[in-house]
């Protein structure tokens, strides 16, 4: 089972990468240890740690017309010291 959809990219994900840290976007049903395989057979790298958050959905106005963005599921992995994920530059 896929659950990795894909890197999350904003500016303080961009800073944790100086620290060996790296932000995905996963799935909902994902759990930390299913992660953890995953990422380190997709990578061929060691994981220290996860830490997963779940945003929250947010309200968005555009005139008269109110509608949603819905929320996600992201975690932040942490990576053995030597280790690191070369991500494709945009």
């Amino acid at each position: 089972m896929e659950n990795i959809i894909t890197f999350y990219i904003s500016e303080k994900a961009g800073l944790l990468n100086t620290f060996n840290q790296y932000v995905f976007k996963v799935s909902g049903k994902a759990n930390k240890s299913q992660l953890a395989r995953q990422i380190e057979k997709m990578f061929s790298v060691k994981v220290k740690g996860i830490k997963v958050l779940n945003t929250a959905e947010k309200i968005r106005n555009v005139g008269r017309h109110t509608g949603s963005k819905p929320g996600f599921k992201k975690a932040i992995v942490v990576l053995e010291k030597g280790y690191s994920i070369e991500q494709a530059k945009a």
